[in-house]
């Protein structure tokens, strides 16, 4: 097993597309926490840019295979890495039909991942990538692409669009907690890690989700040099429709403008490049009597480490009495 695993590890990803370009579709992926309301408020978005008109395509690269499920009502669709390995032990291809469902304009699919402790998501990102593009990923006419991507993890293939400029633009997505806004850094670090080698990619901005109003998030956008692009604010309403997979992203939900005042600052936000801050800064955003900042670090020494007087050992040396 170890063996076949390193094995997969070792292979390079196919050369990035580099075709005539015969649409000029925004790419955006969109990083955050688990747990932070990424894929809440990507299926909420989608289905606005859907209905002020856009052409949008999902795609969930999360292994929890969440954005997709709150899109249609809860309902799983078949993963990318699922149905391609189940129609290759058939001997089939796979179809566009097989993996891309649609609901009121909104085209979308799931890359998925392999079960735990079988395999490398990363590297089930990268096979999902390269499937989509023997489908004709390229050659697809879309006004929007959503890439629903896991901040969390930092291997190769969640920073598949960052490090092969298969995205023009990044979203984070955070809120007034320490652990989200480091994700949050840790991307914008990226994204400055790849500009410096020649990439492309900027961040669009900041969405912040469950705003308590304590202004943490804002503080870091401001910090970072990127613009809040929406503050989803913290509300039993949104929070029980979203366990419930409703969508509240429509013209018709007292939600709705918020919605499209985000999808028209996405569409118009032009990538940035961002100052990621050090571990200090990103504290110093925060009262410290919150989060220990004020802590000093003590070093430990030998004796710390080992029982007591281990470390004193009787010596050998004779001694003589003096007559």
């Amino acid at each position: 097993m170890n063996r076949r695993l390193r094995e997969e590890a070792a292979i390079e990803p196919d050369a990035p597309h580099v075709g005539k370009v015969t649409k000029e579709t925004q790419i955006i992926a969109i990083y955050g926490k688990g747990g932070i309301g990424k894929s809440f408020t990507l299926a909420n978005l989608s289905y606005m840019l859907a209905q002020l008109g856009k052409k949008v395509l999902l795609i969930g690269c999360d292994p929890k295979s969440d954005t997709t499920s709150l899109l249609f009502g809860g309902r799983a669709c078949p993963t990318i890495i699922q149905t391609a390995s189940r129609r290759k032990d058939a001997g089939q291809e796979v179809s566009i039909s097989d993996v891309c469902f649609k609901r009121d304009g909104v085209f979308a699919m799931e890359l998925g991942g392999p079960e735990v402790g079988r395999g490398c998501g990363g590297r089930g990102i990268i096979h999902g990538f390269e499937t989509l593009e023997k489908l004709g990923f390229h050659e697809w006419d879309f006004d929007f692409v959503l890439l629903d991507f896991l901040g969390d993890v930092v291997c190769g293939g969640f920073g598949l669009p960052i490090a092969r400029d298969m995205c023009q633009k990044v979203v984070v997505v955070g809120s007034n907690d320490l652990q989200s806004l480091y994700v949050a850094n840790n991307v914008c670090s990226a994204v400055k890690y790849f500009r410096n080698l020649g990439g492309n990619v900027g961040v669009a901005g900041l969405v912040i989700n469950k705003d308590d109003g304590t202004g943490e998030a804002q503080a870091f956008a401001d910090a970072v040099g990127i613009p809040v692009l929406a503050s989803i604010p913290q509300d039993e309403d949104i929070r029980r429709k979203s366990a419930n997979y409703q969508i509240i992203g429509t013209p018709d939900n007292r939600w709705g403008p918020l919605f499209e005042a985000l999808s028209i600052n996405l569409a118009e936000a032009p990538p940035v490049l961002p100052r990621p801050l050090d571990q200090d800064g990103l504290l110093g955003l925060f009262d410290a009597s919150q989060t220990g900042g004020t802590f000093q670090l003590e070093p430990a020494t030998p004796e710390d480490m080992c029982p007591a007087g281990a470390l004193k050992r009787a010596s050998l040396e004779v001694i003589y009495d003096r007559v």
